[in-house]
């Protein structure tokens, strides 16, 4: 290459995504968990407030550009930020109590507006505030418990372990897609890799951070896979029916926060359940 001359641009890699960036941004937004619950379990509860607040905004703005749909952001705002933080002192009752205020809220804020697309504005409020807040909040009653921190590392490593087996598995073997017109990309050898990595993540993360049977990690690790898989289609299934690409461009690599946050969030809820009911505290 010529002195002076401009690097090259990146080139996006078969997922359509440029890898270098990809893999950097997700190794910073690890580390900065991982730190927080390894050295203070409370200011993981912070980070999942902040992306809350980012991911609403970003699905509420996708909503208006894709489709002219007004999601009450204030209140969804306001009340995901409850949610989150009154799941802290009183667990999971603080966080519905929240969440049905919040709803109460969208449906007065929407008043001003009129008539005109009253119930479609206010569905999407609700749906924005269920989605993302609420199943949000299941993360941070994770780390309520003694051993939170630990639980709150199976969660991460079991949604990072299906993410990167079934990216691996689906760019080298994949050949058979597994939902054509909603993730033309995903294939269902990709879903096998995600289950293999993430049930092994699943065993090891449980028995060697929790003290838990290998059996009870294996269906730990199932869970997860089949919730961050189908928090992926649904999040892809959304975007399609607004006709747009990412939710946001926030994350060199990958979009929005919000298209990271897809897997994360119906696992939330799946690795709080699995745990309360596999390994009682």
């Amino acid at each position: 290459m010529p002195a002076g001359a401009p690097d090259p641009p990146s080139r996006p890699s078969r997922a359509g995504r440029d890898l270098r960036a990809a893999i950097g941004v997700g190794v910073v937004l690890g580390a900065a968990i991982i730190l927080s619950l390894l050295m203070v379990r409370f200011v993981f509860i912070g980070i999942v407030a902040a992306a809350v607040a980012v991911s609403s905004v970003e699905l509420s703005n996708a909503l208006k550009r894709g489709a002219d749909i007004r999601v009450s952001l204030v209140p969804v705002l306001v009340g995901g930020q409850a949610m989150v933080w009154l799941s802290w002192p009183f667990g999971l009752r603080g966080a519905l109590v929240a969440f049905a205020i919040t709803v109460l809220a969208c449906l007065a804020w929407r008043f001003r507006h009129g008539v005109d697309g009253y119930v479609r504005d206010v569905t999407a409020s609700v749906f924005t505030a269920a989605y993302v807040p609420l199943f949000a909040a299941f993360a941070a009653m994770l780390v309520r418990p003694e051993d939170g921190a630990f639980r709150a590392l199976c969660f991460m490593i079991g949604v990072v372990a299906s993410d990167t087996g079934g990216y691996a598995f689906g760019v080298l073997f994949g050949k058979h897609p597994m939902a054509p017109t909603i993730s033309p990309k995903k294939s269902w050898e990709g879903f096998g890799g995600s289950m293999l990595v993430g049930v092994v993540a699943g065993a090891l993360s449980v028995t060697l951070l929790l003290g838990g049977d290998w059996w009870k990690g294996v269906l730990f690790g199932a869970a997860l896979v089949c919730t961050a898989t189908l928090g992926d289609l649904m999040e892809s299934l959304i975007k399609r029916d607004l006709g747009i690409k990412d939710m946001g461009n926030l994350l060199p690599g990958h979009g929005g926060l919000m298209d990271r946050m897809d897997s994360l969030l119906p696992s939330a809820a799946a690795a709080w359940m699995m745990l309360f009911w596999l390994i009682p505290t």
